[in-house]
């Protein structure tokens, strides 16, 4: 096939760095002749650097590098190309010149493909004699690695020509998934339940950005935590996919910004590329101050209230040498410890009648890693909480101690409300028919490199579980954002699984 890439930046290179390593002839072009000329060179210390660690024969090498042709005038005739893929910057203005431009010099049967990240591909395709030919193709930087390509058809776009893109890109080497052209599309939106749960964290004085990227990471199992990962795309960007995302939506409480990014983004904090974000960067910066060491009294007798969960950690704590109590109520100076499911420990001790002072969260989540999470109410006396501490950091047989982060009170503590929202995001995706169960899963494992897809990892905690999670987030806080999408209510009531697209009625409906 030959494929015309119009715009030489980052992604623009890329793309032509997969198309022709895939065998296809790849114009390049853009309106700066210069930045062709910096895209090609870039390709070739790409590929120079891939036959120095033996990835790829110079042979072969050589072949991409012959495939991928410079071209001065984008807008050069080109009776022989099959497929323009535009990768100019996002503005609905640009794009749609460009592709009016191409409209003209192109035959009528090349098919349109636009790189663009956030805006409506119909619109795109609108500006057109024939929208139909036009249809999202969305790639993830960097290209040759990011393993995924969103396939984005338009409200006119012909039929056979998703299909005909996702052939391609697997062809390729990649994998493509089908997504509804709305804002975010599919990455991008299910990207939100992270990193606006973890805001609202923050928001609330739970824990500071270090303290909820270490529980998102040795928690949840993450690679990076919510504000490292914002730090490193710039909080610019990310502020602007929030609000764009949530605005498409209709303020959908679920996706709701932050009143601390605005400002944030205004001083310049945007993160790497500033040297300053969340997070100090630079060869002169700090790194982020250390946890404290662990310097209670671990052999401090303990009580463990509440129930199912209760038992588990009994286990664990007895298993490390701890001084379990067992009676129907604590023993006084013992601490009481309180898994606490989707509910706060306030309400704990208020229902149950325990001593504040002495009365602690644990998150009973199975970690990733070797951290627990004590949760802390403002009546908890810091003598008492630093003994808490050190019990939960107690190991079993002589292994490694126990990391244990400190959080203040707040329902379901932070590593369930960051996974309650990222499960309940990708269901509302799922529900809405945005996208495919497998295909949402798939997209966000390759694009944004968690441990599990979304629906996947809520079926790991159990859709009855799961529910049990949200609707006591949102019974506790009152807060919207945490309301149980129909997606997992149904699943959990109907005992599947929340991987299962289920019966359509048009399905029912045909013989």
């Amino acid at each position: 096939m030959r494929i015309r890439i119009v715009g030489a930046g980052a992604m623009g290179r890329g793309i032509a760095q997969w198309a022709a390593s895939a065998g296809h002839t790849v114009e390049l072009c853009d309106v700066r002749t210069e930045a062709v000329t910096a895209a090609v060179d870039f390709v070739r210390s790409m590929l120079e650097r891939a036959v120095q660690k033996g990835r790829m024969s110079a042979r072969d090498s050589a072949a991409v590098l012959e495939r991928l042709v410079p071209l001065d005038d984008p807008w050069a005739p080109g009776p022989e190309v099959e497929l323009v893929i535009e990768a100019v910057r996002e503005d609905l203005d640009t794009k749609a010149e460009v592709f009016g431009k191409l409209e003209e010099a192109l035959p009528e049967s090349t098919v349109f493909a636009t790189n663009t990240s956030s805006l409506s591909v119909t619109r795109i395709a609108a500006s057109l004699r024939d929208p139909g030919r036009l249809a999202g193709l969305h790639f993830f930087n960097p290209v040759p690695l990011m393993k995924i390509v969103e396939v984005v058809p338009g409200a006119a776009t012909r039929p056979g020509i998703p299909s005909a893109l996702t052939e391609l890109v697997e062809s390729c080497g990649h994998r493509a998934v089908t997504v509804a052209d709305t804002p975010g599309f599919l990455v991008n939106h299910a990207g939100r339940g992270l990193v606006t749960e973890a805001l609202a964290l923050l928001e609330e004085s739970v824990a500071d950005p270090a303290g909820i990227d270490r529980i998102a990471r040795d928690v949840l199992g993450l690679r990076m935590g919510p504000f490292e990962l914002m730090d490193l795309t710039g909080l610019d960007v990310t502020a602007a996919v929030i609000d764009s995302i949530w605005q498409g939506f209709r303020h959908e409480d679920r996706l709701r910004p932050s009143y601390l990014t605005p400002n944030r983004v205004t001083a310049g904090l945007h993160g790497r590329k500033t040297g300053q974000g969340w997070f100090a960067h630079g060869p002169e910066a700090a790194s982020p101050a250390p946890e404290p060491p662990v310097t209670g009294d671990a052999d401090r007798p303990v009580f463990v209230a509440g129930g199912e969960d209760a038992a588990g950690l009994r286990t664990a704590l007895a298993a490390a040498g701890a001084t379990v109590g067992s009676g129907p109520q604590p023993t006084d100076g013992a601490l009481v410890l309180v898994p606490v499911w989707g509910t706060t420990v306030a309400a704990a001790v208020a229902s149950l009648g325990l001593p504040a002072p002495r009365t602690f969260g644990v998150d009973p989540l199975a970690p990733a890693g070797r951290r627990r999470v004590l949760a802390v109410t403002p009546a908890a006396d810091p003598a008492a909480a630093r003994d808490a501490r050190a019990v939960l950091a107690r190991a079993a047989d002589g292994g490694e101690p126990w990391a244990v982060s400190v959080v203040r009170d707040t329902a379901g503590s932070v590593a369930q409300r960051l996974l309650a929202s990222v499960v309940s995001v990708a269901a509302s995706i799922a529900e809405r028919s945005l996208a495919a169960p497998a295909d949402i899963d798939l997209a966000v494992t390759a694009g944004l490199g968690y441990p599990a897809g979304p629906l996947a990892w809520g079926d790991r905690i159990g859709a009855a579980r799961m529910l049990d999670l949200q609707r006591a987030l949102h019974a506790t806080t009152g807060d919207p954002r945490h309301r149980p999408t129909r997606w997992l209510t149904e699943r959990a009531q109907l005992g599947m699984p929340l991987t299962e697209p289920g019966t359509s009625p048009a399905a029912c409906a045909q013989r």
